[in-house]
Order: C-alpha cells, then sequence, then structure tokens
C-alpha cells in the first residue's frame, strides 16, 4: 500500500515543484503508515537524485535510459505502471502540470485507479477516501471520493509547500520491459522558449495591478524586475483588461504561488487576490492608500506612487546600497 510520486526532470534537474511533490508524498505516506516511494526516468545524475531524500524520499527507483529523456505520455504510463504493479502501490502521485495531465489519465486507464485532478490538499478522509480539488477551471472547489483500490492523484502547484525531511539516499535501479514498437513516435525537435522566469518556480515575484493606471505605466515594474531576476505578475483586473497577459495573473482564480519574496504594487489586496500569494514567504506591498487591504499581510509596506517609489528602489537594487 505505498505512496509513489513521479518526479519529473527537466534536463536531468528537479524544480521546486519536485520538492513539494515529494513532501506532499511523505505528509500521506505518513498518514497512511506507509513507505514514501520517488519514481525518476531519465538520466539523472545521483547528486540530483539525492535532493528527494531530503524531503522524505524512503527509496528511490530511478529508470535511468537515455531513450526516456524526452517524455511521452504513453511511455511513461506504461513505466510507471510497471512500477506501480512491482512495489504493489495504491497510491500515485503526479504534479498537476502539462506531463501529469497528459499521463495521469492514461495512467488511471492502465491501473482501472480512480482519478482526481488538481488536488490541493491532504484527504479530508481516508476512509472512505475524500480529497479537495479545483473544478471549473479553478473558480470553484469540491471534495471528491475516490472508492477503487488504486489512487492517482495530481497535486496544484504551490497547494502544499515544500517540506524538508531528510532520510537516508536509498536508490533502486528499474529496467522496464518495453517493447521497440512503443518508441515508433520520434521527438525530432524541441523548441523552447527559456526567456522568462516562471512564475510557479520563481523566488522573487515582481506583480502590480490597476494601481499602476495604464499598460504603458508598465515600464518601471519590467526594470524591478529585471535587476532581482523575478517573474513578474498581475491582479486579475489587470488580465482582464488586458494590460497584461492571462499567464501572469495570479489569484485564487489564477495561478497560486508561493515565492520567497513577493512585490504587490498598486495592488488594493481583494479576498481573491491574496488567496493566491498569501503563501510568499515575505509579502512587500506599495500602494498611495495607506488603508489598502494587502497592507494587513504585508510584511513590509510603503505608502506612496509606484512610479515614484519604482525607479528608486530599483536604482538602489542596482548600485548595491
Amino acid at each position: 500500500m505505498s505512496v509513489i510520486a513521479f518526479a519529473k526532470n527537466w534536463e536531468g534537474k528537479f524544480k521546486k515543484s519536485t520538492y513539494e511533490l515529494v513532501s506532499y508524498a511523505k505528509d500521506l505516506a505518513s498518514r497512511l503508515n506507509t513507505q514514501t516511494l520517488i519514481l525518476s526516468i531519465g538520466e539523472v545524475d545521483e547528486s540530483e537524485l539525492n535532493k528527494l531524500a531530503q524531503y522524505g524520499a524512503d527509496k528511490i527507483i530511478s529508470v535511468d535510459d537515455s531513450r526516456l529523456n524526452i517524455l511521452s505520455s504513453r511511455i511513461y504510463a506504461e513505466v510507471i505502471s510497471q512500477v506501480v504493479n512491482k512495489e504493489g502501490a495504491s497510491y500515485v502521485i503526479l504534479s498537476d502540470n502539462n506531463s501529469g495531465k497528459a499521463i495521469s489519465p492514461r495512467l488511471s486507464v492502465k491501473l482501472k485507479a480512480g482519478l482526481a485532478a488538481a488536488v490541493l490538499d491532504v484527504p479530508k478522509s481516508l476512509d472512505p477516501f475524500i480529497i479537495k480539488k479545483r473544478v471549473f477551471s479553478g473558480k470553484a472547489f469540491a471534495y471528491v471520493q475516490i472508492d477503487s483500490e488504486k489512487k492517482i492523484l495530481t497535486l496544484s502547484k504551490n497547494s502544499f509547500g515544500i517540506v524538508e525531511n531528510p532520510a537516508v539516499l536509498n536508490i533502486e535501479r528499474f529496467t522496464p520491459e518495453l517493447a521497440d514498437d512503443i518508441f515508433k513516435i520520434k521527438v525530432n525537435s524541441v523548441e523552447k522558449a527559456d526567456d522568462k522566469m516562471i512564475l510557479a518556480d520563481a523566488d522573487i515575484v515582481v506583480s502590480a495591478g490597476r494601481g499602476m493606471k495604464a499598460a504603458e505605466n508598465w515600464q518601471p515594474v519590467e526594470d524591478l524586475s529585471s535587476v532581482l531576476g523575478a517573474a513578474t505578475a498581475c491582479s486579475r483586473p489587470v488580465s482582464d483588461d488586458g494590460w497584461r497577459g492571462h499567464e501572469e495573473h495570479v489569484g485564487q482564480t489564477g495561478k497560486v504561488i508561493a515565492p520567497n519574496l513577493y512585490f504587490a504594487i498598486g495592488i488594493s489586496g481583494a479576498i481573491q487576490h491574496v488567496a493566491g500569494i498569501n503563501r510568499s514567504k515575505c509579502i512587500v506591498a506599495i500602494n498611495t492608500d495607506p488603508e489598502a487591504p494587502i497592507f494587513s499581510i504585508a510584511d513590509y509596506g510603503v505608502v506612496g506612487d509606484a512610479m515614484t517609489v519604482l525607479p528608486k528602489l530599483t536604482e538602489i537594487i542596482r548600485s548595491g546600497e
């Protein structure tokens, strides 16, 4: 009845979302009084695998095969199902990212397992198994019950957090039985847009709202983000008005994030926005309204016009004073 989590790597490296996944799997396994098994597919260095042990992996199962460096949902579902059956696992956890969304339905069919996508918390109940998840494109929440023997969950990013729980490194190599025809689909090239920080992985996020007054006033936000090596974000009204893309919208109905440092610039602090950023370790608010709700959750606050404050703050950081 062990718990298996699929730890996706990006060119042999793990990201913040992977450590959150391992932390979640460890918590669930502890509640079930069972083992936490982490599955890594593709070529990953042992030093990188060792990082997974720092978040509670009792055993790391490594499928070290160069043919699997390019993700194929069909092949990965086959590999994961073989490991699940070998280990007699009852719970499979994946991140609710593009790969998790592609693999989990295939895996559900292969294992005859119930699937709950975009879960937000540990189970409300283990018997029966009831868990909270997003529905209606993240605009609402629901509690769902899974009655099948095997259960598959995909974990929403930044919904649980990263918890260090060091364990002794225990790596087991596994070679799956894969027919040659499963590799008949070839990936000839991969094009990546890697010039922009991904919100979910960013340690620092510079976010702004309607207090910037117009889309053309965004340059000071971009300048601060650039000097900090941060990701940029925005409130929902800004994305709805077309000032910024919807992929930058953070909040209850957008992306839920948990950076180390979050700048809320010209953002009033509506409850829907706060729900998406309140797990940030440090929040800095800049607003002209001293009564803005955002100040009630901010660790540091500046009452002032962003068009004046941001250039000065950027210059101070750039000069290293």
